[in-house]
């Protein structure tokens, strides 16, 4: 689905330039669950973000079914984040003045063919929380409720940049497991990125970074479930 060529991508200049990704050359197959792991710093989040055509790179290409995003224009791009991309953060980014339901159907009724917001909560086990607001649900249910959003999109691909990270072990190893099931039963593409050691023992393959650097790509014959994950 995805594949990255020679990616190179830095921010400031003299003294003060850091080269957050240095010829980076990786792919993802089409409902594969890959882990990007590193610490902070490593560079997985800029990763991330140039997979999801969210940052430009100085040079190099990412290819979605061999295409170069970064050939598509502004229009095409925003068209690929928009179509093609679900987005889950660790801040989960949600309207306060709008339902769980409301912030679901914002982005369901802008893309062609929608899943319908009510069956996107369902799916994540919301289904009794249409009308809550942001304020009423636990962290781990808006998380829930992000995730909820890019099942409406019908998206493809799933970029989750830390989706654990703001929650309590309990909560996030659901969360994982939430992620695991879009993967394993939906068909989804699904690449996290994240700190957490543990988290990898669930993946089909673990990238490894370090320094802006991939130091280790392997798939992992023997993925365990989410539920089996401690930390």
């Amino acid at each position: 689905m995805i594949e990255i060529r020679n990616l190179y991508k830095s921010y400031g200049s003299g003294a003060g330039r850091v080269d957050a990704l240095v010829d980076i050359n990786t792919s993802v197959s089409e409902g594969e669950l890959l882990v990007i792991l590193g610490s902070s710093g490593s560079g997985k989040t800029t990763l991330l973000n140039m997979m999801g055509g969210m940052d430009l790179p100085d040079r190099g290409k990412v290819l979605f079914e061999g295409v170069d995003i970064y050939a598509l224009g502004d229009r095409g791009m925003t068209r690929y984040r928009h179509e093609k991309v679900g987005f889950v953060f660790q801040s989960f980014n949600l309207i306060g003045e709008l339902t769980a339901l409301e912030n679901v159907r914002l982005v369901a009724d802008t893309v062609p063919n929608p899943r319908a917001a009510e069956e996107a909560l369902k799916l994540v086990g919301l289904q009794d929380k249409l009308n809550s607001y942001p304020s009423q649900l636990s962290g781990g249910q808006q998380q829930r409720v992000s995730i909820a959003r890019a099942l409406a999109k019908r998206s493809r691909l799933l970029l989750c940049d830390e989706p654990t990270g703001a929650l309590d072990f309990e909560t996030g190893q659901q969360i994982l497991g939430l992620l695991e099931r879009v993967s394993r039963e939906l068909g989804k593409t699904v690449v996290i990125v994240t700190h957490t050691q543990e988290v990898a023992r669930m993946a089909d393959r673990t990238v490894r970074m370090r320094n802006g650097r991939i130091v280790d790509d392997r798939p992992n014959p023997s993925p365990v479930s989410a539920q089996d994950i401690e930390w």
